[in-house]
């Protein structure tokens, strides 16, 4: 009997957003219906990843580097991670993937989408994730929940226009691929957040039984 595949799961959004909140409970989400999962990030997820990550996130680079360092440590992720994961029948969930590239280095650093689909093309052609979750919250909001938040990274540190372009870069994604995305109101109660992503995780089993 051939094995099911497994089902790739991202959230997406701009630092602050709150996101990352809602990873482990998520995970612990899609284990509560019997199916195994792997619990990941981007840009890391692999041992070389996360030096690569450390590196994007602390030193100053080129925005030519920094979009290829993106990708060097995503090569590495989905074919090291994710599609064996994937093959195995596991889900995967993902903190961020390919989204936030076309966000904060195609719209927040003005790149633009077009050398960002070539390495798309290059690292993981005809492959995407089957549901996205883009968390979104005004920029006021985002900014006064990184102020609270640990020392800001090198991306977290840049000025509110950076943010309203990724954040418009996100919007056009969801807009782009309405049947992939869906938008949670990041200003919403834990509990109100948490309620949605359960309702969509449970149809996306539906679906996949």
């Amino acid at each position: 009997m051939t094995q099911q595949r497994g089902r790739f799961i991202t959230l997406e959004g701009v630092d602050g957003a709150g996101k990352s909140t809602h990873i482990a409970w998520l995970t612990d989400a899609v284990r509560a219906h019997g199916v195994s999962v792997v619990s990941t990030r981007e840009p890391g997820g692999t041992p070389l990843g996360e030096r690569l990550r450390a590196l994007v996130l602390t030193e100053p680079m080129a925005l030519e580097t920094e979009t290829l360092l993106m990708f060097a440590a995503r090569s590495e992720h989905v074919r090291t991670v994710i599609q064996p994961a994937l093959e195995a029948g596991e889900w995967v969930v993902c903190d961020r993937f390919t989204d936030a590239t076309y966000a904060y280095q195609g719209g927040g650093r003005e790149l633009g989408a077009s050398r960002i689909a070539t390495l798309e093309q290059w690292v993981h052609p005809s492959f995407q994730p089957d549901r996205t979750w883009l968390f979104d919250v005004p920029l006021e909001v985002a900014r006064a929940r990184l102020a609270d938040a640990r020392e800001p990274d090198r991306f977290e540190r840049e000025g509110a226009a950076f943010f309203e372009r990724t954040r418009a870069a996100y919007h056009a994604r969801a807009a782009a691929d309405p049947e992939r995305f869906r938008i949670i109101d990041g200003t919403q109660s834990i509990a109100a957040i948490r309620e949605q992503l359960e309702a969509s995780l449970a149809d996306m089993m539906a679906a996949s039984a």
